[in-house]
């Protein structure tokens, strides 16, 4: 392997740097993009049900802000639950669109990653493309070791920057996707909070999962 990428010249040190970066961002957004992280199953209803009592406590609502993204949504609409459908509607879009920008942190240098790989492994190739017309000016065609070693140093620059490309680009659209999916979950169980809200207060309180 180390042979391989000594033969990709100067320009694989970028390459190798920019796919360690794409590994990371990788595991961290299928870490972070978990649904039971950002969706927790069961609080969604208990906070309907919490959010409908006679009295609401405020680092009740703070603990809920700070529990997933879902939580942070739900919190704002709680805050304001004395308030006009229209204004929760408003705050709670304030707050999806917050959530919806850290459910796709990294993604931009993902993207980034799969954009200037492929240009990093032309770079290499016309590098590559220098070194051999180098040696036939100094040596003619005669030396075929360094003629060799000029083509192998275009060929493995571009394969790596397209592989890494590649691959940067499938989990950057499949990332994009899984935060879409999110969103739209948010929006979902906000509006049935809303709803909820609508119906009146219980008599007997509960409190949402911690």
């Amino acid at each position: 392997m180390f042979e391989i990428l000594k033969a990709g010249g100067w320009v694989m040190i970028p390459l190798v740097l920019a796919s360690v970066a794409m590994v990371g961002i990788i595991l961290e957004r299928f870490w972070s993009l978990r649904r039971s992280a950002v969706l927790p199953p069961k609080l969604g209803p208990e906070v309907r049900a919490w959010a409908r009592s006679a009295k609401v406590e405020k680092d009740h609502v703070e603990k809920l802000r700070g529990n997933s993204p879902l939580g942070a949504v739900l919190a704002e609409i709680v805050a304001h639950r004395q308030r006009s459908r229209d204004i929760l509607r408003s705050k709670a879009e304030d707050a999806g669109r917050q959530v919806t920008h850290r459910l796709g942190r990294f993604l931009n240098a993902l993207g980034t990653i799969a954009i200037i790989s492929p240009l990093l492994g032309l770079l290499g190739t016309i590098s590559g493309l220098i070194r051999m017309f180098l040696v036939i000016t100094t040596a003619g065609i005669g030396d075929a070791n360094a003629l060799a070693g000029g083509i192998g140093e275009a060929l493995v620059a571009t394969a790596a920057g397209l592989v890494i490309a590649v691959i940067a680009y499938v989990f950057h659209r499949y990332f994009r996707g899984r935060v879409l999916d999110l969103a739209i979950d948010l929006e979902r169980e906000a509006g049935l909070l809303i709803d909820s809200l609508e119906q009146g207060p219980e008599a007997a309180p509960a409190r949402p999962a911690r």
